[in-house]
């Protein structure tokens, strides 16, 4: 416990009233001693009497510094105690020595500014008579837990030192506070006063003097035993302390530390020159919210103020990694998505192989010279021989001729279709004894379209052929119908056929073995046009005689020839195109062959005659060889893989032939392929042995086929090909 007495002179009743409250809110436990340490009058005699008469009538009364607005006053507060100044003995002089010391060093000094340490109140009365009235203040007990600096004791010699040391606030974090404006100041630490008892017990605050030769001591010094000879005075029995009224924050000049809830913090150095570095001030138990509070502005000015870490390739990579990579995985989302969201492509079926060769080889007995070529109708093509190269068609044009009519004009079986008119140009033609005719035709005679075809295809009338072409189109020209053979033969994809005629007389009607072979697959498909060119003679109303085909001998070969036409001249030399069957099981197949460019080597040839004999026996031998060779052989068995289904993204499930099949061929004959799906479309699943496809053997009329089925359960494509698929 430290008290502190200082005693002043002046007469000015507001002085003495402040002192008085000072004293009175500074001593909570009521005891009040005298300068040499005796004890003093008893505040309760004097409590009623002293406080009218230390407060005068009049004017001065309504002086802000006098009293305290009764709005600041605690709701709960005690009543205030004002107590008399006790009588001064020889320690009270020494004390008054000081104070004057004190207010002649305040005087000196009128034009400076009242010390920031010191409390508004004494601040106010110094400015006001320079004397501050004598007052004691006691201190709790654990004043010093409070102060967390603790400093020298002062010793004897320095209260016996002529020059007294200025006093100081006894807590360190009142010096940190300016000096109250007078007008509005109320006494210090007024709102700090508890009850006595409180833990909070109040402190009191001693007037500073000026004297800077004398160096103040740090807040929390231990009092010495001269600080504690003075005691405040103790309340008389019965009656309730008065403490100083609690005063809103709004309503005083400035806070306490404890009361402050903000705090300045510059994030960067203020302009001009740094302040003198202040005191630390002390640590108490109110400076807990300011610290709560500054934490974040701390940590603000850090964050601001802090540069950032130097540039290295790692942290670049890192910070490149950052922002890149939400990018690449939105972008990533956003196509996988898509190409989820796409259609599937439609699966396709794919064979493992286009042609399949039958076991075992076949020699044809094919002339040294010229060209041919042979097939089996549903099989396919047996071989050809020699080069293949536009050649003189001569009469095997008239096949052509033929199937453009039939074909603009079909006929149904048994039909003989529409009567033609025989016209004079026809007679005309058939007088010519160059070339091949029907004689004895007189003008407007009628023929029925069949009888006209058999007159064009057994003698191979050539004046016929005209008179055809002309009927068909309408005109007098054969030009238009010769348009319409080309047209034909484009379109059964005789590239190296060209007509100029619909007779062949012309040595410009120009085509391939291999062409003739494709326009007699294609015209014995008509039956109407099978049951002419199988005859070997014909009788025809109208006619003088009967008319005999060319190639007679053949067709009563024994070798089941029928048909198909013969040619010669002397461009062309010797040429057939021929029809036989064999029976082969329960089939009967349709072999089909042309022979083309064969001439005679030795002897007179007129119009052909020799090479057509040639040409029939060469076509005799081939016959023979291709008809003693066919038979019904395996070319699939079931379980065989044969392709797979592609699904259009890279996976591919394997197809198997469902069952066996055999097909007509002869040895080595190389047999076409071709795999097709069974319905519209393939489907994208599909269990193990479903049927999904159709394999064909062979191509053209009368080909076989089997059906295929998966191997293993055909699946949807996978995630991982959807998302990747490029197509």
């Amino acid at each position: 416990m430290k008290a502190v007495s200082v005693a002043g002179s002046s007469d000015d009743p507001k002085i003495g009233t402040t002192g008085e409250r000072a004293r009175s809110a500074a001593e909570p436990d009521g005891a009040v001693r005298s300068a040499d340490g005796g004890p003093g009058p008893s505040p309760t005699a004097e409590t009623g009497t002293t406080a009218e008469a230390a407060e005068p009538d009049g004017p001065e009364a309504a002086e802000p510094a006098d009293r305290e607005p009764e709005e600041d006053r605690a709701p709960n507060a005690a009543a205030e105690t004002e107590a008399k100044p006790a009588p001064q003995s020889a320690g009270a002089d020494e004390s008054a020595g000081v104070a004057g010391t004190a207010g002649t060093d305040r005087e000196d000094g009128a034009d400076a500014a009242p010390s920031p340490a010191a409390p508004s109140g004494i601040g106010q009365a110094e400015d006001a008579g320079g004397e501050a009235d004598s007052s004691t203040a006691s201190e709790p007990e654990d004043a010093e837990d409070e102060s967390p600096e603790a400093g020298t004791p002062p010793t004897a010699a320095d209260e016996d030192d002529a020059t007294p040391a200025p006093a100081r606030p006894l807590v360190a974090d009142r010096a940190e506070q300016p000096a109250a404006d007078p007008a509005t100041a109320g006494p210090p630490d007024a709102d700090r006063t508890a009850a006595p008892g409180h833990p909070e017990a109040p402190e009191a605050t001693e007037p500073a003097h000026d004297d800077d030769n004398d160096p103040a001591p740090e807040a929390g010094t231990p009092p010495t035993a001269a600080d504690e000879d003075v005691a405040a005075p103790e309340p008389a029995p019965g009656s309730s302390p008065r403490t100083a009224p609690r005063r809103p924050s709004w309503a005083r000049g400035s806070e306490s530390d404890a009361e402050r809830t903000s705090r300045f913090v510059a994030l960067e150095p203020l302009d001009g020159p740094a302040p003198a570095a202040a005191p630390t001030p002390p640590t108490a138990v109110g400076d807990a919210p300011r610290e709560a509070v500054a934490a974040p502005l701390e940590l603000l000015a850090e964050l601001t103020n802090t540069a950032p870490p130097p540039e290295t390739p790692r942290r670049t990579a890192l910070r490149r990694v950052k922002v890149w990579t939400p990018i690449l995985l939105l972008l990533a989302g956003a196509v996988c998505g898509a190409q989820l969201l796409r259609p599937l492509p439609a699966p396709k079926l794919v064979g493992s192989a286009p042609l399949h060769t039958l076991d075992g080889q076949l020699t044809i007995p094919w002339p040294a010279k010229g060209q041919g070529a042979v097939r089996v109708s549903g099989s396919g093509d047996i071989g050809t021989f020699g080069e293949q190269k536009p050649v003189p068609t001569a009469s095997v044009a008239k096949v052509m001729t033929a199937y453009v009519v039939l074909k603009d004009r079909p006929l149904r079986k048994a039909d003989p279709g529409p009567d033609i008119t025989v016209d004079a140009k026809t007679v005309a033609d058939g007088t010519s004894t160059s070339e091949s005719r029907i004689e004895g035709l007189s003008a407007g005679t009628k023929f029925s379209q069949l009888d006209m075809l058999k007159m064009l295809m057994i003698p191979s009338g050539n004046n016929v052929a005209r008179l055809l072409a002309r009927w068909d189109t309408g005109t007098d020209s054969e030009a238009a119908f010769v348009d319409k053979m080309n047209a034909a033969a484009k379109e059964l994809g005789m590239n190296d056929t060209t007509y100029t005629d619909p007779s062949g007389l012309e040595a410009s009607t120009v085509s391939t073995a291999a062409d003739q072979l494709k326009l007699a697959e294609a015209i014995m498909k008509d039956e109407a046009f099978r049951s002419v060119v199988a005859l070997p003679d014909a009788q025809i109303k109208g006619l003088p005689t009967p008319i005999y085909n060319n190639n007679g001998s053949l067709l009563t070969a024994g070798l089941s020839i029928r048909g198909i036409k013969t040619g010669s001249s002397t461009a062309a030399g010797g040429a057939l195109m021929w029809a036989a069957y064999k029976s082969v099981g329960d089939e009967t197949p349709l072999i089909l062959g042309t022979l083309m460019d064969q001439h005679v080597e030795s002897g007179p040839d007129p119009d052909g005659a020799n090479s057509l004999l040639l040409v029939k026996a060469n076509s005799k031998k081939i016959i023979e060889a291709v008809r003693a060779a066919l038979a019904s052989v395996p070319a699939v068995r079931k379980g065989d893989p044969v392709g797979y289904v592609d699904d259009g993204l890279g996976g591919r499930t394997r197809l198997v032939a469902a069952r066996d099949l055999n097909v007509i061929g002869v040895p080595g004959q190389q047999l076409r392929l071709s795999l097709t799906a069974a319905a519209e479309t393939v489907p994208h699943a599909a269990k193990a042995g479903s049927e999904v496809g159709v394999l064909t053997v062979g191509d053209g009329a009368g080909a076989k086929s089997v059906p295929v089925a998966v191997q293993r359960d055909l699946a949807e494509p996978s995630f991982g090909s959807r998302i990747t698929r490029l197509g």
